[in-house]
């Protein structure tokens, strides 16, 4: 049988590149690290470790371990809140959320939830995507209000992540132009027709996307300003700084501000609700995945600004 400590020291070796350095983490020698994993090739009968001059390489089998660690540590977590929530003086959901669902889709779906369910202490946590994830397979949220942009949901093929999905809505990608641009009265733009313009960009993965649409269309992404925020890359494209691509749950039209459609194919985030796949029901969860499905119906339609 193979023991889950020892999966947890291979874990780290494979995370540091090192014995030493896995030692030092897990506050252990790097004779009794060497020893844990002399002792797990033994029980495996493969080695699951090489070493070299430039550190540790895992091998195939040590890979396929590490994965099933991670897995593992992941679920050991959840139930570890779990047992938590069940064991809780009143009964507790922890929801993750990104800052413009928070502020568009949340609030309405928790004032329905909080009246259905006085009894529950909620907990918000705010955070994007990629901290999302981990936040749900470990435990720490029991659900996450997130998003993606191309590509298949984050639970992985078949659900192999252990994470399902529940999609909420298409939240299509608009063009925030000056009010008083050259371009402004237009009924839609391709982004490229701005290619000599400066960007304004309001999160790191519209700027992904702008750099890649920016080489296939043939013209260099000049950024006038970066940030996190698309209600203060509105306010910097009102005053003049630049361009900017808005998600429609994110728009703030402001009568500095002219919101243009982008011409097909049309970009947009996919918005859903995360949760870890349980073996037991989680009542409240459900509940408030209900309520986000409601809230996010009328902001669904994407075709008026």
């Amino acid at each position: 049988m193979i023991d889950v400590q020892r999966l947890r020291i291979l874990r780290a070796v494979a995370e540091h590149g090192s014995f030493n350095k896995a030692a030092g983490a897990l506050l252990l020698s790097p004779s009794a690290v060497s020893q844990h994993i002399a002792s797990l090739e033994r029980t495996l009968g493969h080695p699951v470790a090489v070493r070299s001059t430039r550190g540790i390489t895992l091998t195939e089998p040590g890979r396929l371990l590490v994965e099933a660690a991670e897995t593992i540590s992941a679920q050991l977590d959840q139930v570890r809140h779990e047992i938590g929530r069940l064991t809780a003086p009143r009964p507790r959901l922890t929801v993750a959320t990104f800052t413009s669902g928070g502020r568009h889709l949340l609030p309405e779906a928790l004032s329905r939830f909080v009246a259905e369910h006085p009894e529950v202490e909620l907990t918000v946590l705010e955070s994007e995507p990629e901290a999302a994830v981990p936040m749900v397979r470990g435990g720490s949220a029991d659900l996450a209000l997130t998003y993606h942009f191309d590509g298949p949901p984050p639970v992985g093929a078949g659900g192999r992540a252990g994470l399902d999905w529940v999609p909420l809505m298409e939240d299509p990608l608009w063009l925030v132009l000056p009010r008083g641009h050259r371009l402004a009265g237009r009924a839609s733009l391709s982004p490229a027709e701005l290619g000599g313009d400066r960007w304004v960009l309001g999160c790191l993965k519209t700027e992904a996307f702008l750099r890649r649409y920016a080489d296939l269309a043939g013209f260099d992404l000049r950024v006038g300003a970066s940030t996190t925020d698309y209600f203060f890359a509105q306010t910097l494209v009102a005053a003049g700084v630049g361009v900017s691509l808005v998600p429609h749950v994110s728009l703030a039209p402001a009568p500095g501000l002219a919101v243009v459609r982008v011409e097909p194919p049309r970009p947009a985030r996919h918005i859903g609700v995360l949760t870890p796949r349980r073996r037991r029901p989680h009542p409240y969860a459900d509940a408030l995945t209900g309520a986000l499905t409601a809230a996010a119906a009328p902001a669904a339609d994407g075709d008026r600004p």
